[in-house]
């Protein structure tokens, strides 16, 4: 399988979602679709590649966050013929997205509309669980960002990431643990690094935003990246303190990406999904106690 193609889809700006438009046995599919508030722009992204969303075959998503996933229907409405790769825990919100669009829409208030735009189901027919296989890539479970987190690796060595491996705005080498509610799993998300580690690949296909090829490295520096994060809102850390000290790490290394990497991952809804796990984890102690 050739190298994918990155469509920056340009939401809140260039170089913040991106998509990965692959070439499969089976046909055009894209890793990820980005939200439909951005329809028209990975449109555009595709007839500048001699496609147009009724040529693709599949989609595959690393999870139904609105960032990655928004989209899906609305592309199955334009493409009646699109198989949608989803996890077990995912599909059922792909088909019945209203619960999804509530917990969104309490988080984001007013500005849920124009930053991710109108979120449609997927016909349950158009729905595949992601098995061992997709399309020619291996598939596999990398649960820490997201319980319900999936990602891909092709025979080329590309891993399509999702946000498993965190925020990296590339050429950049700042790598920021992105880690919103509700489901954060530390443990899990280490027993990810590991089992990525493990299957050894080229290069990391990252949504937000573009190919890494120092997996090594960046495995690495991004298991640090966490540990600080968790320990920081672990030992009591104020939400206002735990931004102004990540704002501080990326400027100190990153100058002309900065921008982006906030835009792409809030500092504030990681500090909201830490916390939430660390109080889950307090509750569950209190109730053995």
């Amino acid at each position: 399988m050739s190298l994918p193609e990155l469509i920056d889809v340009l939401h809140q700006g260039e170089r913040v979602v991106g998509v990965y438009l692959l070439d499969t046995p089976e046909g055009p599919a894209l890793f990820d679709c980005g939200p439909t508030s951005t329809l028209a722009n990975l449109r555009a992204g595709l007839a500048e590649r001699g496609l147009a969303t009724a040529d693709l075959r599949h989609v595959l998503l690393s999870h139904i966050h609105l960032d990655h996933a928004g989209a899906a229907g609305s592309l199955v409405r334009e493409n009646p013929r699109v198989q949608v790769h989803v996890s077990e825990v995912g599909a059922p919100h792909l088909v019945d997205p209203r619960r999804l669009e509530r917990s969104a829409r309490r988080l984001y208030g007013e500005s849920f509309d124009d930053l991710w735009g109108e979120l449609a189901p997927v016909p349950a027919q158009n729905v595949r669980v992601v098995g061992d296989r997709v399309v020619g890539l291996d598939a596999f479970p990398t649960p820490g960002h997201a319980s319900h987190h999936v990602s891909y690796l092709d025979d080329a060595g590309t891993l399509y990431a999702g946000d498993a491996v965190g925020v990296r705005i590339v050429p950049g080498r700042h790598i920021l643990p992105v880690s919103p509610p509700p489901d954060v799993d530390l443990e899990g998300w280490h027993r990810t690094l590991q089992e990525i580690e493990r299957r050894d690949p080229e290069r990391l296909a990252l949504i937000h935003f573009g190919l890494v090829d120092d997996p090594a490295d960046h495995l690495a520096r991004m298991r640090t990246a966490l540990d600080l994060w968790a320990e920081r809102v672990r030992d009591g850390m104020a939400e206002e303190e735990f931004v102004a000290a990540a704002r501080r790490d990326l400027e100190e290394t990153e100058q002309d990406e900065a921008p982006y990497y906030e835009r792409a991952g809030p500092f504030w809804q990681s500090y909201a999904g830490l916390r939430r796990y660390w109080d889950k984890r307090l509750a569950v102690a209190a109730a053995r106690a």
